[in-house]
């Protein structure tokens, strides 16, 4: 499978998001509005919102992007992602999603390697 690695690790190639918006698939784009909703306690994310191509590839963003600290801090250090960073493993910042996502995690360490 193709991985398109965020700054956190996560696969962007695998994100419903992503898939939704190259495919331009709007039943896709209703899932998985629907369950972010119930994911984030968010009833504000529609369908119209899930659009996006990955935090680092060109191309339109989801609304989280901007607000995203975990990018803001690799763009701070001038780094393209969060595997450049001897904080990695113990960053209060990204450690939620690699709590939530392990893979996000390996995926980082994969990318020093």
């Amino acid at each position: 499978m193709e991985k398109i690695i965020a700054c956190c690790g996560l696969n962007c190639a695998a994100c419903e998001a992503r898939i939704a918006t190259v495919t331009n698939n709007n039943e896709l784009r209703q899932e998985t509005a629907e369950k972010w909703q119930k994911a984030y306690n968010s009833t504000g994310i529609t369908a119209g919102m899930i659009n996006c191509t990955g935090c680092l590839e060109p191309g339109v963003k989801f609304d989280h992007w901007s607000e995203c600290q975990i990018r803001k801090c690799a763009v701070a250090k001038g780094y393209k992602s969060c595997s450049e960073c001897s904080d990695l493993t113990t960053c209060s910042i990204v450690s939620p999603i690699h709590n939530y996502a392990p893979e996000a995690l390996q995926n980082l360490i994969d990318l020093r390697n």
